[in-house]
C-alpha cells in the first residue's frame, strides 16, 4: 500500500476461538467505509461453517478455511491478515505457507508464536502463567459458555448486547493443544519474511499486557500501538481498532 492514502487494501480478518466472522461485524463496516476491502472468515466448526468440532481434532482441519482461501488469491495479489486471540496462530500458519502472498500480519491481543519453539509455546505460557483464568476460558470454550466468566474475563469492556450475543452465537471450540505441540515449528525464512505488527490491548484481563509484551519481545515486531481495550477488542473498541489497522496498512502494508 506504501504511502498513498488512496490506495485500497484487502483485509482478511480471523477470529479467535468459539468465536467467528461475526465478531468483527463493527471493525468490519468501519473499514469498509473507509473504502477498503474485507473478507471474514469463519474457521472450521465456528460461525456458519458446517463442520462439527468432532470432525476437526488438528489445527491444520481447523485453519483450512484460510489456507484454501490464500491459495484461492490470484498470483500477484496480497492480503493484510489480521488475527484476534489465538486467531494469530492461524494468521502464523498461513505466513509459513504463503509468505508472498502477505503484504502484512497485525495480532489483535493474539498469539503470537516465534521460531525458536514449536506453535504451541505461546499457547502452554498462557495456561503457566494464568493456571485458573485458562481452565475458565478453555472449559468456557468446550461447552456453551459461561456469561459471568466471560464478563469479568474478556468482554470486562463490552456491552451487555455484545456479551449476549457471544452467548447466543458460541460455539464449542478447542485450542489443538496436542497437535500445535507435534507442529513444525515456524521458519525465519517464510513467517520471519513477512512483516508484523502487534494491538496491545491494556485491559485484558485473559490475554493479560505482560504476556502480550513477553510474545512481542520474542519476535521482530515492526510496529506496536497500544489501545485501552479488553480482550474482545474487536466489538469493546472498534474504532481505535480499525484507526490501528489502517494506520498499520498505510505504513507497513
Amino acid at each position: 500500500m506504501g504511502d498513498s492514502n488512496n490506495q485500497t487494501t484487502h483485509f482478511v480478518l480471523i477470529h479467535g476461538i468459539a468465536s467467528g466472522a461475526w465478531a468483527w461485524y463493527k471493525v468490519r463496516t468501519m473499514l469498509e467505509a473507509a473504502g477498503h476491502s474485507v473478507t471474514a472468515l469463519d474457521m472450521s466448526a465456528s460461525g456458519v461453517n458446517t463442520k462439527t468440532l468432532e470432525e476437526v481434532v488438528t489445527f491444520d482441519q481447523y485453519n483450512e478455511p484460510l489456507i484454501e482461501f490464500m491459495a484461492s488469491l490470484a498470483e500477484n495479489e496480497k492480503v493484510v491478515l489480521v488475527g484476534h486471540s489465538l486467531g494469530g496462530l492461524n494468521v502464523a500458519f498461513a505466513m509459513e505457507k504463503f509468505p508472498e502472498k502477505i503484504s502484512l500480519a497485525v495480532f489483535v491481543t493474539a498469539f503470537l508464536p516465534d521460531t525458536e519453539h514449536r506453535p504451541s509455546y505461546m499457547l502452554e505460557k498462557f495456561i503457566e502463567n494464568s493456571p485458573a483464568v485458562a481452565d475458565g476460558w478453555q472449559s468456557v470454550v468446550s461447552t456453551t459458555g459461561d456469561e459471568a466468566f466471560m464478563r469479568s474475563t474478556a468482554f470486562n469492556l463490552a456491552s451487555p448486547e455484545d456479551l449476549s450475543l457471544q452467548t447466543l452465537l458460541q460455539r464449542s471450540g478447542s485450542l489443538f493443544l496436542e497437535s500445535l505441540a507435534k507442529a513444525n515449528k515456524f521458519t525465519k525464512e517464510k513467517f520471519g519474511s513477512v512483516v508484523r505488527d502487534y494491538v496491545v490491548c491494556t485491559q485484558d484481563l485473559l490475554v493479560v499486557p505482560s504476556l502480550q509484551r513477553f510474545m512481542i519481545e520474542h519476535n521482530e515486531v515492526k510496529e506496536v500501538m497500544e489501545i485501552p481495550a479488553d480482550h474482545m477488542a474487536i466489538v469493546s473498541r472498534p474504532k481505535e481498532l480499525c484507526q490501528c489497522l489502517l494506520e498499520f496498512a498505510r505504513k507497513h502494508a
